[in-house]
């Protein structure tokens, strides 16, 4: 969850998971649906998907194309950071803008996606937030021209 750590992964059986699953493929399925598809009742898928996003095991959500919504530009930051990281990304996460936090090894600290409706947006963001936060050493900036690949049905093991 944005802005949170990460809870232990949860322990879910197989009937979970297959919910998950048949969500990945089409998010809009209805609980009968899922129902026959898994064995269950449109009353227990009802409920085993209100306890996975109640425990932050999935959310449901609509992806949509940013470019068609308004926003032209899209940029993953790499972030330096000196000291505390936690910190930093927690700063990163608050900002308007910002989609994406991530700590990584290697070249970069933290890695940060945001979604602009332009490129002096993205300048804003750069120079006047991300820039300005305090422990903020240095930034590498790769701005997307074409989106190839975005997926969400990786499943669940």
């Amino acid at each position: 969850m944005p802005g949170t750590s990460r809870p232990a992964a949860a322990t879910l059986d197989d009937t979970s998971k297959a919910i998950i699953e048949q969500l990945q493929e089409d998010g809009r399925r209805s609980y009968a649906d899922i129902g026959r598809a898994v064995g269950l009742s449109e009353a227990a898928v009802r409920q085993r998907v209100q306890r996975l996003i109640e425990s932050g095991a999935m959310q449901i959500v609509a992806v949509t194309d940013p470019m068609q919504l308004g926003f032209a530009r899209q940029a993953m930051i790499g972030v330096k950071v000196a000291g505390d990281i936690a910190r930093v990304a927690e700063a990163l996460a608050a900002l308007d803008g910002v989609t994406y936090v991530v700590m990584t090894a290697g070249s970069f600290d933290l890695l940060v996606e945001v979604v602009c409706e332009s490129d002096d947006e993205l300048i804003d963001i750069l120079n006047s937030r991300i820039r300005g936060l305090d422990g903020v050493v240095s930034t590498e900036t790769f701005v997307y021209l074409r989106l190839h690949k975005q997926l969400y049905n990786w499943g669940t093991r």
